[in-house]
């Protein structure tokens, strides 16, 4: 079941301790806004896909971050929202990370609800595959360790 949320508020998100943002809902235009973001375009091709994946979190945090509390420069003084400093915040790997899972993360996976097992192939060993080696009978000598 897919579960829409027709909220069009912004909303905070804890990233981390002391670290707060405020979010535009992140929307189907958002996505392919930051897509055609120009920072994509001076990557080099063969770059790897972790490259990608900070670029494009980067270029969506520019489109979505609105405000945010507990971000300060050297000397501890808060810092106005920039694509520069919102750049530098995602450099900053625990807030990659908790800015994919917390803000990206619900809407890059739909995750259908999961009420019971999958199912398994009728039979015994129909499903299983043998992978182990069968034990010495009693009679052989067992085998060096």
């Amino acid at each position: 079941m897919i579960r829409l949320n027709l909220t069009t508020e912004p909303r905070w998100i804890d990233l981390l301790p002391g670290l707060m943002i405020r979010v535009a809902p992140i929307t189907t235009s958002i996505m392919a806004a930051a897509r055609s973001d120009v920072s994509l375009d001076t990557l080099d091709i063969d770059a790897p896909k972790e490259v990608l994946a900070v670029a494009m979190a980067q270029a969506v945090a520019r489109m979505v971050i609105t405000e945010w509390s507990g971000v300060g420069d050297a000397e501890g003084i808060d810092l106005p929202v920039t694509p520069e400093g919102i750049d530098a915040l995602l450099n900053i790997w625990p807030v990659f990370e908790a800015f994919q899972e917390k803000a990206l993360g619900p809407h890059l996976v739909l995750d259908a609800e999961k009420n019971a097992s999958a199912p398994s192939p009728n039979g015994t060993t129909a499903g299983a595959t043998d992978i182990a080696q069968p034990a010495p009978d009693a009679a052989s000598p067992a085998l060096p360790g």
